[in-house]
């Protein structure tokens, strides 16, 4: 254990949810999920205002919707989440040269190797101040915990939320862990505090009371004996600047069963093709092609092909990626599939195989199939939201700008319509709310906006609400969506309707 409270960990509040409040005036306040919206979509992340309700992450969007009636329900836009967590992460990279992103929102710093803290006030000092850059910089909050160790960190910052800052100093940290539950530390999941409850042990005092040969022998040598280290405050893990990827891989739920094996094939293809993206934008090649499938009645199956050498070429992942699908047996229906790439290296072996012509031939982009919602861990295209198909299918959520109007986002769509707010970051009200037929010429998808007004535009006053044809004129209200047809939004009794 440090002597001072250096390591810092800065979780950002409800990242998600908090993001799209930011950008959308009309839903600051509000109860608001991000996540899949499709009947097999699940939460990404919940608005402190839904938590209330009961609604959490990994919950199934539908239950979050019985929950939570009034939610606004929006698809994640992982380009502003990225962009907004580049920044974050610049300002984490001011206060130290080891910076361990743990996720987009969600971080260690050792503030002593960067010389910003060596005692409880310099280091408290460093945490207000990040703080208030990270408000300054996006208009989000974050939560900070200082400690001697990871753990603790952690812990800290969990004690913060939301937007908070706790600083537990060097000494305390038995008497802080000894009432907490057992799953409080790390490498305790769901089947090992099952195991330790069986046993009698809830809390980490009561691991600590067990003491070290008895968890040993309860979980092994290796885990029992770091569990007890834990349980007594101990943990040296250090800082780490670069966390090297293990593998690389993507996967998709659908909406519906897929029984048709050329569609399965093509989606293992399509996905194949998006894995080697994300492999290449990493930097990385490899040699081992994985193959997961889920089938109809929740069983998972697991294949896996290594190849002579590692390879970026996705003519040559698709081709292990469906011989591999040869061999599972998808009767009855499959309801996910996922490609992935481990073995990674930073080089590959472009002799071992004949890739360059096909290479040219196969490596453009997929197009995702229109009748599926985006996961929440899936790459979505500049922008954010949906992609545009022929049908001008809108996604709750989504960015677009029209070209009388300005930019704004879909709050609902359905039976051929669409319906739009059109507000800014730093608009002063709520704006207003616009009808379109789903093909209006007019309007397009657009980049998110920045959630802090830049400065070259802050000059020119307050912004300026939307014009519209004739502001005393009612706007209709969105049709009620069919399923299929699109998805909703109606935060807060009635955000879903239009209003004059």
């Amino acid at each position: 254990m440090r002597p001072a409270p250096t390591i810092l960990h800065l979780d950002m509040d409800a990242f998600f949810a908090a993001a799209e409040q930011a950008a959308k005036p009309s839903l600051r306040g509000k109860p608001v999920v991000v996540g899949g919206l499709g009947p097999r979509g699940v939460v990404a992340t919940a608005s402190y205002e839904a938590r209330r309700f009961g609604v959490h992450s990994a919950m199934p969007m539908a239950q979050a919707r019985r929950l939570c009636p009034n939610a606004a329900c929006l698809v994640p836009r992982f380009s502003l989440y990225r962009t907004v967590s580049d920044q974050v992460m610049e300002l984490l990279g001011g206060l130290s040269p080891l910076v361990e992103p743990l996720s987009l929102d969600e971080a260690f710093v050792d503030l002593e190797a960067g010389g910003t803290a060596d005692d409880s006030r310099s280091a408290r000092e460093a945490g207000e101040r990040l703080r208030r850059d990270i408000l300054m910089t996006t208009g989000l909050t974050g939560s900070v915990g200082l400690a001697g160790s990871k753990m603790l960190a952690k812990i800290a910052s969990e004690q913060a939320k939301p937007d908070g800052l706790v600083l537990i100093e060097p000494g305390t940290e038995r008497e802080l862990l000894a009432p907490m539950p057992v799953r409080t530390l790390p490498g305790v999941g769901p089947a090992t505090g099952e195991h330790l409850r069986r046993a009698g042990m809830t809390t980490v005092a009561d691991l600590a009371e067990a003491g070290e040969d008895e968890l040993v022998r309860l979980l092994g040598k290796a885990h029992g004996g770091a569990i007890f280290r834990m349980a007594m405050g101990h943990d040296d893990r250090p800082v780490v600047a670069e966390r090297d990827a293990k593998s690389v891989s993507v996967e998709d739920t659908f909406d519906v069963d897929l029984h048709d094996r050329v569609r399965i094939r093509m989606e293992v293809e399509r996905l194949a093709g998006r894995c080697v993206r994300r492999l290449r934008a990493s930097g990385h090649s490899g040699r081992t092609i994985v193959l997961k499938v889920r089938r109809f009645d929740f069983s998972t199956l697991t294949r896996s092909e290594t190849l002579r050498g590692p390879t970026d070429d996705p003519a040559v992942v698709r081709e292990a990626a469906a011989r591999l699908l040869e061999a599972v047996d998808t009767t009855g229906g499959v309801r996910l599939l996922g490609v992935g790439v481990s073995g990674l290296a930073d080089y590959t072996q472009e002799d071992l195989f004949a890739q360059a012509a096909a290479g040219e031939r196969h490596d453009q982009d997929d197009e995702p199939a229109p009748s599926r919602e985006p996961s929440p861990g899936e790459e979505q295209p500049p922008g954010g939201g949906v992609r545009p198909v022929v049908d001008r299918r809108w996604a709750a959520g989504q960015d677009v700008h029209h070209a009388e109007y300005g930019p704004g986002w879909v709050q609902g769509s359905g039976l051929g319509r669409v319906t739009v707010r059109f507000e800014e970051p730093w608009s002063v009200a709520p704006g207003r709310v616009r009808t379109f037929p789903v093909d209006d010429p007019g309007l397009e998808p657009s980049e998110p906006l920045p959630l802090v007004r830049p400065p070259e535009d802050q000059s020119s006053g307050p912004a300026s609400r939307p014009k519209s044809r004739s502001p005393a004129e009612p706007v209709p209200g969105p049709p009620a969506s069919s399923p299929g047809d699109g998805e909703a939004v109606g935060p807060s009794g009635g955000e879903g309707r239009s209003r004059p």
